[in-house]
């Protein structure tokens, strides 16, 4: 994907003079190269860092700088799409600001801008961190399908929350169509509901914290970068073991995505006895994936309502599980790891919580009673857990592509415990590995113990007891190490 496309360019005109381009960019980092604002030079030099106002960019299309001797203007050659409604609003309001930037062939190509207060000068909202917190979130925007018509110390707007109605109010005129045409369309129906004095306080309290919500959260596209195979092999061996059939399936999933940049149409269902790695496996994926993750736990789940949220009429309403995993994240592309599928379909609620997984399952969007507004999930990756497959509904099971997690043979189970189970635990407990030994015959006896239970929950317990007891006895026995055989494991363990 270019980091600029010229040849899909338009031209912004006033009173038929052609003021400037206007240019589709996907640079996340701004630079001299990859600016997203460029301003003439040819009759007077710049600063690196100068400072000034727009100038009713409307009309004038041009940045006045205060210099020493004077006030001079340039007029804008070329803008970043996503910025034309930041730049306009920057005008309107009369706002200082400081361009950090430098020469270069085409202009003075601006890569920052920077609020300045002087004197009685207009500040940006009554948030601290409003101009670079809007600038981050324009950048990690992509550029809008059609364009608008109407000090060196780093600064970071990482600590920004949209929750004043003045800071809202900025925040949609910056954004403009950088934002979901649906999501812009609710939030100037609820931005008015929040500034009404023709409705109760409680409406306008559901609308200002559900504006806060939805705008806080990074609504993304459903474009997704190449992720390196190899990496993402590297990863999985680290979390898990064996698993080479499982280990395949994810490979491919990565190199489809590669070959689409977008995510399958079907999530993963990994189905198996417990404690076998499922959630391990999820995680992995989220990790490979580089996107946050949140967890729904069906098992605790039996009313609709706990995901769809509850309605407004009610004075302690409030979003959903699903909107909230939004908003936590802070993002809109993120892994659902929903835990225990197989237990979705025991409603005892007002309906079955089953049946609203199939909106989230489907990538068409997701409808939350609180935000009353379509949530896009096109960036929403879910994968599911069960350890019964058969126990889930025909219509669930044909959101998913299933991968059959098959339990641990016996010399596998050995191989976890003495490479992966007790070195983490040694580890942790800051022991050494020659402080404690756990013999082959011992090896054993731990792995026979536990030979009629499924996965490997009670070998990293039973590595944990084991590393416990040695730590004991060289703390109060005053041993240098501890080797634990047959009969010392059976003692140990029971």
């Amino acid at each position: 994907m270019p980091v600029f496309d010229f040849n899909n360019t338009t031209s912004e005109k006033t009173e038929g003079k052609v003021t400037y381009e206007v240019f589709r960019s996907f640079s996340r980092t701004p630079s001299p190269k990859d600016p997203f604002l460029i301003l003439d030079n040819s009759t007077r030099k710049w600063a690196h860092h100068s400072w000034g106002m727009f100038t009713n960019p409307i009309k004038g299309t041009t940045f006045e700088f205060k210099e020493e001797d004077g006030a001079f203007k340039a007029d804008i050659l070329k803008i970043d799409a996503r910025f034309t409604s930041l730049v306009k609003w920057l005008g309107e309001n009369h706002i200082h600001v400081r361009l950090s930037g430098e020469y270069t062939a085409e202009g003075f190509s601006v890569c920052r801008i920077r609020e300045m207060a002087f004197g009685e000068a207009t500040k940006l909202s009554a948030e601290d961190g409003f101009l670079q917190f809007m600038i981050e979130r324009l950048l990690e925007s992509d550029p809008p399908e059609e364009e608008i018509e109407d000090d060196d110390r780093e600064e970071t707007g990482d600590e920004m929350k949209l929750t004043s109605i003045q800071s809202i109010t900025d925040f949609l005129m910056c954004a403009g169509r950088t934002l979901p045409e649906n999501i812009r369309i609710w939030s100037r129906r609820n931005l008015a509901v929040a500034r009404s004095n023709e409705v109760t306080p409680e409406e306008r309290r559901h609308a200002q914290r559900a504006l806060s919500i939805m705008l806080n959260i990074q609504w993304k596209s459903n474009y997704f970068d190449s992720i390196d195979p190899v990496q993402a092999r590297k990863i999985l061996d680290e979390e898990l073991y064996g698993m080479e059939q499982v280990k395949q399936r994810i490979i491919e999933t990565i190199i489809q995505i590669n070959r689409t940049h977008t995510l399958p149409a079907y999530g993963l269902l990994l189905a198996g006895p417990a404690g076998t790695g499922k959630s391990q496996v999820a995680y992995a994926v989220a990790r490979i994936l580089k996107l946050p993750w949140t967890t729904l736990d069906m098992s605790s789940i039996n009313d609709p309502e706990q995901l769809t949220g509850s309605s407004r009429i009610y004075s302690n309403a409030k979003p959903g599980i699903i909107m909230e995993a939004f908003s936590m994240a802070g993002e809109s592309n993120l892994v659902f790891i929903i835990n225990e599928l197989d237990k979705a379909s025991s409603g005892k609620g007002n309906g079955n919580p089953a049946d609203v997984l199939l909106t989230l399952l489907d990538n068409l969007g997701f409808t939350d009673n609180y935000m009353e507004c379509m949530i896009p999930t096109v960036g929403v990756y879910p994968i599911a857990t069960a350890n019964d497959k058969n126990r889930i509904s025909a219509p669930l099971m044909s959101r998913f592509a299933v991968i059959d997690i098959p339990d641990y043979t016996k010399e596998e189970k050995k191989t976890i415990f003495g490479k992966f189970a007790m070195p983490k635990i040694l580890k942790r407990m800051g022991l050494k590995e020659e402080e404690c030994v756990v013999t082959d015959e011992a090896l054993e006896v731990i792995v026979n113990k536990y030979a009629d239970t499924t996965g490997i929950r009670d070998l990293e317990q039973a590595a944990e007891h084991i590393a416990a007891n040695a730590l004991y006895r060289i703390e109060v026995d005053h041993v240098e190490r501890v080797v634990f055989d047959g009969t010392m494991a059976e003692e140990v363990l029971g």
